[in-house]
């Protein structure tokens, strides 16, 4: 069974600046967004401490992220990369199977990427990961260049402390729009 231990905390820092900025959003009710916990079974626990240690995964977890934004559902994983090539092993194929039926039900599923070296963030559609992931499965790349991404869903953030990612998912609406008119 997959242990937790060395990578189960990776991207916490970005998942604090998430969890920050879905307070301000709740606060403003512009969304209400939560953080989905990854259930986990203890093994060993630091008696003086109370900290868990060493534990494993139950289940796989679906996506980081879940809630509404104005009505609409949203889902979203969040993901850090030291590079410029995002390795797709870090996407896992129950997480795209579970955005592909969350969008069937009128939901939006993205990834926000976080590019450390660049310092930029990247609101990743579930249809722009599904090109990389086909392409992969087809043979492809395990990968994907930033430079492979649209110019038009990079953002960046003046306070450290607050992603906003909300002008993404407005950007993202509009566009489908645009793609599907009545």
């Amino acid at each position: 069974m997959p242990t937790w231990k060395s990578r189960g905390l990776r991207g916490s820092g970005l998942e604090d600046m998430i969890n920050l900025t879905n307070n301000v959003y709740r606060e403003k009710a512009l969304a209400l967004i939560q953080k989905i916990p990854t259930p986990i079974t203890p093994i060993n626990i630091d008696k003086e401490t109370r900290h868990i240690t060493l534990a494993y995964f139950d289940q796989k977890s679906t996506v980081d992220y879940i809630g509404a934004v104005q009505g609409i559902p949203v889902c979203f994983d969040a993901k850090e990369c030291k590079t410029k090539r995002f390795p797709l092993a870090n996407i896992h194929e129950h997480q795209i199977n579970f955005m592909k039926e969350f969008e069937k039900q009128e939901g939006i599923a993205f990834f926000l990427i976080y590019f450390t070296q660049e310092d930029r963030y990247y609101y990743l559609r579930l249809s722009e990961a599904l090109v990389f992931w086909e392409r992969m499965e087809n043979g492809g790349s395990k990968s994907f260049e930033i430079s492979e991404l649209s110019e038009d869903y990079f953002f960046e953030t003046n306070n450290p402390s607050f992603i906003p990612y909300l002008e993404m998912v407005k950007k993202d609406i509009l566009d489908r729009t645009e793609d599907n008119p009545l």
